[in-house]
C-alpha cells in the first residue's frame, strides 16, 4: 500500500511526540511492505509565527492532496494575547470544518499496568474499554450569532437533522462492531437541540435492533463515568458535551498522554492527534509521553487505511512496553523505570522489531 500523509507537528511538545509517532509509522511500513510519503506543514502558533495565519492556504492545499493527517498539538501562552482570529486553536477548528471532519472518536481503554496511576479504585478502572463519539463540526463552537460586548455575550447552539443523523449512524455502526451497546447523551430536559437529538436516535435505533440503546442526561453520565465507567461501550453526543466528557474520561487511564483520537468524515479521510494539549511547560525537555500520538497512528492505519493487523501491532507494542515497566515522567511511580521520550519510543520500536524476528523464527521452524 502507498499513502500520502500530511504531518502537522504544531506547538509545544507536538513536534517531539509527532517525531516518535513517525518513527513507529516508518517501521510499520517497512515491516508490512507499505510506503508512507510524509509531507510537513505548519498549523497553530507555529503557522501564526511563520504566516500570520493559524491555518495557511499552503497547509490546506497539502492536506487536500493527502490520504490522512497526523497532528501534534496547538497552542501556548505565547499567543494568549493575540486577537481571536490569530489564536492557535482557530487553526484546529478551521481544519475540522474545512474537511468536514464531523466524527471525533476517542477510545478510553485502561492498561492493566497503568492502573496504579489512575485516581479511581482499581476495581472501578480495570475493565474500562469505551469509545466516545463526539460530533465535531456543529453546536456551540460553530453556531451563529456569537458575540461579546461589555454588556454581555451570546453563543448559539445549532444542529441540523443531517448533522445529527450522520454522527448517530456512525456511532451505531461502531457499537455494532464492538459490544453492541450505545449510550446517547443529551440535555433533553432543557435544550431543544437535545430533544431533536433524542428523537433522531429513537428513529435510527430501529435500523439497529442488535444494538442495545439508552438515553442519558449529560450530568448523569458525568457522574457515572467516575463511579461506573465499565458500564459504557459507545457514547455518542454533541460537540460541547463530548469535549467535556472525553476529557473527564481521560483520568481513568491515569494520564492524557496515552489517549489517541481520530476525527474522520464519511469517506474515512481523517485527522489523527493525541487528546492532550501542547504542554508548553515541558516542551523541549524530552519528557513528553508519545504514547497517545503513536496510538493515533494506529487509529489512522485502522480507520483511514483499513490496516487492522498493522494497527493491532502498534497497540500490542505500546501495551508490552508498559507491561515491561517502562514509563515516561507523567506516569512515573515508585520502583518503575522512567525514560525520556526518545528512549521510550525506542522501546516500542524494539518491541515491534522483536515480534517480527520471533515470527520469522517460527516460520522457519515450521
Amino acid at each position: 500500500m502507498e499513502k500520502i500523509i500530511t504531518v502537522l507537528p504544531g506547538d509545544g511538545i507536538g513536534p517531539e511526540v509527532v517525531a516518535s509517532a513517525v518513527k513507529v509509522l516508518q517501521v510499520i511500513g517497512k515491516r508490512f511492505n507499505h510506503t508512507f510519503h510524509l509531507n510537513y506543514a505548519a498549523i497553530g502558533g507555529a503557522a501564526i509565527d511563520q504566516y500570520n495565519n493559524p491555518l495557511p492556504e499552503e497547509t490546506i492545499a497539502m492536506c487536500e492532496a493527502s490520504d490522512a493527517i497526523l497532528l501534534g498539538a496547538v497552542g501556548g501562552p505565547k499567543w494568549d494575547n493575540n486577537p481571536p482570529a490569530l489564536r492557535p486553536e482557530k487553526g484546529l477548528l478551521k481544519i475540522r470544518k474545512h474537511f468536514d471532519l464531523f466524527a471525533n472518536l476517542r477510545p478510553v481503554k485502561a492498561f492493566p499496568s497503568l492502573l496504579a496511576s489512575s485516581p479511581l479504585k482499581r476495581e472501578v478502572a480495570e475493565n474500562v474499554d469505551l469509545m466516545i463519539v463526539r460530533e465535531l463540526t456543529g453546536g456551540l463552537y460553530f453556531g451563529e450569532p456569537r458575540k461579546k460586548t461589555d454588556a454581555g455575550a451570546i453563543d448559539t447552539c445549532v444542529y441540523s437533522r443531517e448533522e445529527i443523523e450522520r454522527i448517530v449512524e456512525n456511532a451505531f455502526e461502531l457499537a455494532r462492531l464492538r459490544r453492541g451497546k450505545l449510550c446517547s447523551v443529551d440535555k433533553a430536559n432543557v435544550l431543544d437541540t437535545s430533544r431533536l437529538w433524542r428523537e433522531i436516535v429513537e428513529e435510527k435505533k430501529k435500523q439497529y435492533p442488535d444494538v442495545e440503546t439508552e438515553h442519558n442526561l449529560v450530568d448523569s453520565v458525568a457522574m457515572k463515568l467516575i463511579t461506573n465507567p465499565g458500564h459504557y461501550d459507545v457514547i455518542v453526543t454533541e460537540n460541547l458535551f463530548g469535549d467535556i466528557l472525553s476529557d473527564e474520561a481521560s483520568v481513568i487511564t491515569g494520564s492524557l498522554g496515552v489517549l489517541p483520537s481520530a476525527s474522520i468524515r464519511g469517506d474515512n479521510f481523517g485527522l489523527y492527534e493525541p487528546v492532550h494539549g501542547s504542554a508548553p511547560e515541558i516542551a523541549g525537555q524530552g519528557v513528553a509521553n508519545p504514547a497517545a500520538t503513536i496510538l493515533s497512528v494506529a487509529m489512522m492505519l485502522q480507520y483511514s487505511f483499513g490496516l487492522k493487523e498493522e494497527a493491532a501491532e502498534i497497540e500490542r507494542a505500546v501495551a508490552a512496553v508498559f507491561e515491561d515497566g517502562y514509563y515516561t515522567a507523567d506516569l512515573a511511580q515508585e520502583h518503575t523505570r522512567t525514560l525520556t521520550t526518545e528512549e521510550w519510543t525506542e522501546k516500542v520500536l524494539n518491541e515491534i522489531d522483536a515480534s517480527f524476528v520471533s515470527d520469522s523464527i517460527m516460520i522457519s521452524y515450521n
